[in-house]
């Protein structure tokens, strides 16, 4: 367990053979929760009945368990013609204010690419499709094109929902590969 790197930045990250909780919850209740389940230690962490109690403790909430990938930056420009959105209301931007600081938002006819600063301060990318671009190699060059956008010799992560192979594999033809599993516990939207 580690403190949470952010007020907005809370959840767990499992990877091989350990995993990392990282909230500003009391440390014993961590423990005593995980060591109370009946199952493997090393997939405690994800265990449906401790992400409850965590969320039900913190009062956040969580979209998914995400796979966690990640891909090294590559140098140039992108191979697409991005053109920046710059609307502070775009629905897709403000989804991912929730998740990350310093989000910038670029668009191709027929799907979008938004990157930002996540977890930690990390750089993070996700790429949305129109319905009808799908199947044609676009998911792929958009994530591609994350990988020219950030700083030289800086990681790019990206979560993708684990039962949506179409993203998963655009994904890994863009270069990003798995290192782990993520719940990101959000704080609650205003309003809700």
């Amino acid at each position: 367990m580690v403190a949470a790197p952010s007020g907005r930045d809370t959840g767990v990250i499992a990877f091989t053979a350990h995993s990392v909780v990282f909230t500003d919850e009391d440390p014993e209740w961590v423990h005593a929760t995980l060591a109370a389940l009946d199952c493997d230690a090393l997939a405690a962490t994800m265990h449906p009945r401790f992400l409850s109690a965590f969320l039900e403790r913190t009062g956040r909430t969580t979209d998914t368990i995400d796979l966690l990938t990640v891909a090294s930056s590559l140098p140039g420009e992108p191979g697409l013609e991005l053109r920046e959105i710059t609307d502070p209301v775009h629905p897709r931007v403000v989804s991912a204010r929730r998740r990350r600081d310093g989000v910038r938002m670029w668009e191709v006819d027929g799907g979008v690419l938004v990157l930002g600063r996540g977890v930690a301060g990390r750089w993070e990318v996700a790429v949305e499709l129109d319905e009808d671009a799908r199947h044609r190699g676009l998911g792929r060059a958009l994530a591609t094109a994350a990988r020219h956008l950030v700083p030289p010799g800086e990681p790019l992560w990206s979560q993708q929902a684990a039962g949506n192979a179409r993203s998963i594999r655009a994904f890994q033809a863009a270069g990003f590969r798995p290192v782990g599993s993520e719940a990101l516990l959000l704080g609650r939207r205003e309003g809700a």
